[in-house]
């Protein structure tokens, strides 16, 4: 005689195949109502849950081809805007969309979403999702810059508005990396004047850097960059401040070490000196205001 437990498993597995067959028979129905069957049925005919099920479906067999996915959502929205569905969809039409890397319309979907449900407690993965239309787009160095900017704005928001989120500590995480990448654009360019030996147009990307990204993994060669573009011209002043501030936070880098060995070969020290704007950053640094 079989035991409660075995029973129960029995019953469990049936359950489970029933649930299964039925899947596969509100496709078929939905396939023929669709104009996959001889009998055509048009969708406006059709329930919000049965259309917003069959978006599932398609948005689990797509792979990355989630369109057919991302309009069936829209058509709940569309046929049943005053429903719990209708909400729902709005945002998984957001996904998909995301999801096949469609990111304007991807964009412009979870943008909806918070306008439409501000207090909802899908806005703060709305608001990720948009910041994310973004932030996927940025991979590139040579990318255009306006959409890191973008994505760190965004990014920003989510921070901001949804503090105690998950999505929040994703978004902190996604607004480093961008902000990184901000500062190796800068030195990308920097590093592409200095080899031509336009030093002045490289002086001042490697200032932003140590200006406005010091606490990016970028700062530490910016002010070698800078070491090595001021002895290049013959500012010696400079080249000692800027090697003083790398000896201060970055000893322990190999960039240090190249600074020290071009200062001594030029018979300088790593000391501040002068009045320059490195010479303003050392003493904020030394006030404990500069990283």
């Amino acid at each position: 005689m079989a035991s409660r437990h075995e029973r129960g498993s029995r019953v469990m597995d049936r359950g489970r195949t029933y649930s299964k067959m039925i899947l596969v028979l509100a496709t078929l129905a939905f396939t023929s109502a669709c104009g996959g069957g001889n009998k055509k049925v048009s969708i406006e005919s059709l329930p919000a849950e049965r259309i917003f099920k069959q978006a599932e479906f398609e948005l689990e067999q797509s792979g990355r081809k989630t369109k057919k996915a991302a309009e069936l959502f829209g058509e709940v929205e569309r046929l049943y805007p005053y429903s719990e569905y209708a909400k729902r969809a709005l945002i998984m039409q957001a996904f998909s969309y995301h999801k096949g890397r469609d990111y304007e319309n991807s964009r412009a979907s979870a943008q909806r979403f918070i306008d439409f449900y501000p207090a909802d407690d899908d806005a703060a993965y709305a608001q990720y999702l948009l910041a994310l239309s973004y932030y996927d787009q940025i991979d590139d160095v040579g990318r255009d810059q306006g959409l890191t900017f973008q994505a760190l704005q965004a990014l920003r928001t989510v921070i901001e508005r949804y503090p105690d989120s998950d999505y929040a500590r994703s978004a902190i995480l996604k607004f480093d990396l961008a902000f990184d990448h901000l500062a190796a654009k800068e030195m990308e360019i920097g590093r592409f004047y200095l080899k031509r030996g336009n030093y002045t147009a490289a002086i001042n990307r490697f200032r932003v850097v140590v200006e406005q990204f010091q606490t990016t993994s970028h700062t530490a060669e910016a002010l070698h960059r800078l070491v090595e573009s001021y002895l290049a011209l013959g500012f010696d002043n400079e080249a000692q401040t800027a090697g003083a501030i790398l000896g201060h936070n970055f000893k322990s880098s190999p960039f240090y070490e190249d600074s020290y060995s071009l200062l001594r070969g030029n018979g300088l020290e790593a000391k501040p000196k002068g009045n320059s704007w490195l010479k303003r950053v050392y003493r904020q640094m030394i006030k404990g205001q500069w990283l």
